[in-house]
């Protein structure tokens, strides 16, 4: 049996069983690494929460051995929670490609969190430690400077892919197919590989294909053309303002995230040409024909520039009869609905709407399909395989993708967040399970709101709040005038009066009688109050709003 200290581990705490909430640790005795720290947004549900990060619990019981957190790519899910990470967890130094770690320190310096310790990820970095050996592969992605990790442990060769597809006629580099062959051939012991696409079938079109039919679009049309994309797709937005100089067309942004990636491409150099971009009040004096307009929005956040637009509550612009609205992207799960509000909007404004389909493509994914996945294992050549970054589904399929590709089964590894994955010289296993779950994010307070809190939002956005207000005198032991009923989002009390005098009347007999025993305390009459009035209210109603009580102490005559 292999001694304890020669077992290499592999631990997601988030990532699994989720799209978003990045984040990896492999361990080797009092060495670890970190990679990726993303947040992921929250479900319609989680009402009142801005973001979702990782319990790093894990983390803070062995900060004493965090050797790095290395940093893939520059999206919010593989970043978004670095800022929440460093306020927590002592991180002694971080590798991130040049855009992500532009895009961290803007965040940082938003935040007023000051890191210093920051190193540049380039293809040809070597990261060594005393049982890791760091080596960085160049990938294709949506983003610029995206990086796959070939970690070297005393258990053989990690390969975690990140976020990636394979693109042969891309906008930015090539993936080094290359180098990951050769590291194939020195032997992968285990390959962690990106699910998103996973239920996908084909390959994931070249974003050149977007290129072409943007053209397209931007030269026929003789009216403004206004572009929602996502802001994190640089390359996207690249090509947009190469092609709208080729057309002759001026460049109006909207949107703070939009103007952050506009700025960091420029000062990387991804954007040479700054003149194709104007003030509104210059686009004014030009012929709609030379006016792009380029935007947030895509997924339909109501207070995004192309949400304002479409409401007609823009400042700045308004809606033309011949303007052209393209969605440049594809709804994020979840999004559909809020999309299809927006286009229905712009449709009643009279405006021309492209959308992504089988017949025009406007938008390609950054995320391996399944004919690009068998790629990546066919490549990596792994002994064992864990996919990785996706939902259950996503996961499974992904388990049976690397079966066709001739993976032993028997060596596929489906796990959760917290699950335990072990290397050793006698193969790779699950053993075990750590601590791993969701903390909410609700504007600065990070872990305050639980699930009970949730609970009681949804409570209150189903049923409403009813608050019962008590004037008591305490020595008497006496209700000093009739209960105050009021209620927000339960019932219009002046429209129900009949209702409210059911409900006065319940709430001053549970009063007076409870009044009458020999001993008392507020509490337990606010908790009396709640449990005889919530089944009353649901007799009446139908409907169980939160009940507050709250007791006013008037002491009469002093």
């Amino acid at each position: 049996m292999q001694n304890s200290k020669d077992i290499t581990q592999v631990i997601a705490l988030g990532g699994l069983g989720e799209v978003g909430k990045n984040m990896y640790v492999i361990s080797h005795n009092e060495e670890l690494l970190i990679i990726d720290a993303g947040v992921m947004f929250p479900e319609d549900e989680l009402l009142g929460i801005d973001y979702v990060i990782q319990d790093v619990t894990y983390l803070k019981q062995n900060e004493n051995r965090i050797k790095a957190l290395f940093i893939t790519h520059g999206h919010e899910d593989h970043i978004g929670g670095i800022s929440f990470l460093l306020q927590s967890v002592n991180i002694p130094v971080i590798y991130a490609p040049k855009i992500a770690a532009d895009l961290i320190n803007k965040k940082l310096q938003e935040k007023n969190i000051k890191y210093e310790n920051m190193e540049i990820i380039t293809k040809d970095l070597v990261v060594n430690f005393k049982n890791f050996k760091i080596e960085f592969v160049n990938t294709t992605h949506s983003i610029p400077d995206s990086f796959a990790l070939a970690i070297h442990t005393p258990n053989g060769i990690i390969f975690e892919t990140g976020d990636f597809k394979f693109d042969l006629t891309p906008i930015g580099p090539m993936a080094d197919i290359h180098k990951m062959a050769e590291i194939g051939k020195k032997g992968v012991r285990l390959l962690l590989s990106d699910s998103t696409n996973a239920l996908s079938s084909g390959f994931s079109k070249s974003e050149s294909c977007v290129d072409e039919t943007l053209n397209d679009i931007i030269s026929s049309h003789h009216g403004r053309v206004i572009i929602a994309t996502f802001a994190s797709n640089i390359y996207r937005i690249k090509h947009i303002v190469e092609t709208c100089r080729n057309n002759n067309r001026k460049i109006v942004t909207f949107g703070r995230s939009m103007e952050t990636s506009i700025d960091l491409a420029v000062n990387n150099g991804l954007i040479k040409d700054k003149s194709v971009f104007v003030e509104n009040n210059v686009a004014k004096d030009l012929k709609k024909n030379e006016v792009c307009i380029l935007c947030t929005g895509s997924q339909g956040e109501p207070l995004a520039a192309l949400s304002r637009i479409a409401n007609g509550v823009h400042k700045q612009i308004s809606l033309l009869p011949d303007d052209l609205v393209v969605f440049s992207s594809s709804p994020i799960p979840g999004n559909a609905a809020s999309i299809n509000r927006i286009i229905n909007k712009l449709y009643l404004k009279g405006v021309k709407v492209f959308t992504n389909s089988e017949f025009s493509d406007i938008h390609t994914s950054g995320h391996a399909k399944q004919e690009e996945l068998k790629w990546m294992l066919r490549i990596i050549k792994p002994e064992y395989f864990m996919p990785m970054h996706g939902e259950y589904r996503m996961l499974k399929e992904h388990g049976d993708i690397a079966v066709s590709c001739d993976i032993d089964e028997n060596n596929i590894l489906i796990c959760k967040n917290g699950d335990v994955v072990e290397l050793s010289k006698d193969g790779v296993r699950k053993n075990g399970t750590i601590q791993a779950g969701d903390v909410y994010v609700d504007g600065s307070r990070i872990g305050d709101v639980g699930s009970v809190v949730i609970k009681d939002r949804k409570l209150m956005s189903k049923d409403g709040i009813l608050v019962t207000i008590l004037n008591i005198n305490p020595m008497t032991r006496k209700l000093l005038i009739k209960p105050n009923i009021t209620t927000r989002g339960f019932i219009m009390v002046n429209e129900n009066p009949d209702l409210i005098n059911k409900i006065e009347h319940k709430v001053n007999d549970i009063v007076v009688n409870y009044l009458q025993k020999n001993t008392y305390s507020f509490t337990d009459l606010k908790n009396q109050i709640i449990l005889e009035l919530h089944p009353y209210i649901n007799e009446l109603t139908g409907r169980r709003p939160i009940i507050l009580p709250v007791i006013m102490e008037v002491r009469e005559g002093i």
